[in-house]
């Protein structure tokens, strides 16, 4: 497991990791359309132009698609000197498509210098997390929203392992289960981690100090404390306020390092967190 030293090291240039966000950038190829859970806040509508949060993307792109597009990127005037990542964070869950491995492999062989970094719900992270180290993944992201079997059935509506449907507290177990058996593999192989959890008022509020704790003891950098964005399911959910979220990040800041401005990014963000440059390359392009 690396140290916080030689962590603190690795995500220099690194924006959603902690690394000057004003000056370097990433760029997220949608290559990754299938799911294999479903949270009750997530809908993902991919041709959405206008609209910026997860599981968005103007459309899915082959991995050929994807390494043109990452020429075009890194030639622009405009990208090229400020893209530092390249990304797979859907729409759907990267681990399900097979096009996320040969994607990144297409990248690493072309662009050895750009970091590889990859989100994901974990639930196929033990099985592939050695592939992906292999392909010369960088950075991870887990999102882990809850411990407890009991409160994941409040999240998620189903979970799709090995071809078999499950439901309720059974789906949350194996979820869970493998996104922490994951992540502990990936802090293994000394992998920067870091870890999404969505705040849901009312559902996981009490979970967060217990993920905290957890996912440090295995060896993650930082962890995102997101709002929710209510829909879909749980479109009746109150959103945060921002002070609110501000209030749960400071109560875990003593266990672990908090990530603070995040902006939920779509599947095909490119440029600076907040400043997304992608509908600029495609005119341009």
């Amino acid at each position: 497991m690396a140290t916080l030293c030689e962590m603190k090291n690795k995500i220099q240039g690194h924006p959603c990791f902690g690394g000057d966000h004003r000056k370097n950038g990433r760029m997220h190829l949608a290559v990754a359309p299938k799911c294999n859970i479903k949270c009750g806040y997530c809908s993902r509508k991919y041709d959405c132009a206008n609209e910026s949060r997860p599981g968005v993307t103007s459309r899915i792109v082959t991995p050929q698609e994807a390494i043109v597009k990452v020429r075009e990127v890194m030639a622009s005037p405009i990208t090229g000197p400020i893209i530092k990542v390249v990304g797979i964070a859907g729409p759907g869950d990267p681990l399900a498509n097979e096009q996320t491995f040969e994607t990144f492999r297409l990248v690493k062989e072309e662009f050895p210098h750009l970091m590889l970094c990859m989100s994901t719900n974990g639930l196929l992270l033990p099985e592939s997390i050695d592939r992906l180290h292999e392909l010369g993944l960088h950075s991870l992201t887990v999102t882990i929203n809850a411990v407890e079997p009991e409160i994941g059935a409040l999240i998620y509506r189903h979970v799709i392992y090995h071809g078999v449907h499950y439901t309720g507290a059974e789906g949350a177990k194996i979820l869970i289960a493998n996104q922490f058996e994951g992540l502990k593999r990936a802090g293994e192989l000394g992998l920067t981690i870091k870890v999404n959890t969505v705040l849901i008022p009312g559902i996981n509020d009490s979970q967060i100090p217990l993920i905290a704790a957890r996912i440090k003891a295995l060896g993650a950098f930082v962890m995102n404390i997101m709002p929710i964005i209510p829909q879909e399911e749980l479109a009746h959910i109150l959103r945060p306020s921002e002070e609110y979220v501000a209030e749960i990040r400071k109560a875990n800041e003593g266990i672990i390092g908090q990530f603070a401005h995040c902006k939920q990014c779509r599947a095909d963000a490119i440029g600076l967190i907040g400043q997304d440059l992608n509908m600029t390359v495609a005119e341009a392009a």
